[in-house]
């Protein structure tokens, strides 16, 4: 895949983290309305980002979808999905050719990791968050 064609995912998975803030705030109250307004935020910013990133590479970015089919469950259990897609988008990123887009991917990997252990209130079942089962282990010819 092409940093460009990265980048779209990576925005893909921010456009359903904003949806997914919005509504997840709008399902509560108090502190944890204000903690899923300040994401809600934060992922727009993040989004921001990549539509610059994306277009400073003359792509076109990927439109937000009128809506997105969530989970149903309690708002803290909708964060951790969220987050847990984002792992996922950002891994690929992780191994774009352009260096500073690794350093990018990294980043937001490690907030969006911060989050999810802090909605979920424990660590992931898997020490390879966002990495599919199936590559967890090295192929051929891996090691020393």
């Amino acid at each position: 895949m092409s940093d460009l064609d990265l980048l779209q995912t990576v925005l893909a998975a921010e456009h359903r983290a904003v949806y997914g803030y919005g509504l997840a705030g709008a399902r509560q109250s108090g502190t944890a309305r204000q903690q899923s307004t300040a994401l809600w935020q934060a992922h727009r910013t993040r989004r921001d980002r990549v539509v610059s990133l994306i277009r400073g590479r003359d792509g076109e970015p990927v439109a937000a979808e009128a809506s997105y089919r969530l989970p149903d469950g309690a708002p803290a259990q909708l964060a951790v999905g969220l987050e847990e897609a984002l792992l996922e988008a950002y891994l690929g990123l992780a191994g774009a050719a352009d260096p500073a887009l690794r350093e990018f991917a990294a980043r937001a990997m490690q907030e969006a990791m911060t989050r999810r252990v802090r909605w979920a209130r424990t660590s992931p079942p898997s020490p390879f968050p966002g990495l599919p089962e199936g590559r967890r282990t090295p192929g051929p010819g891996a090691g020393p």
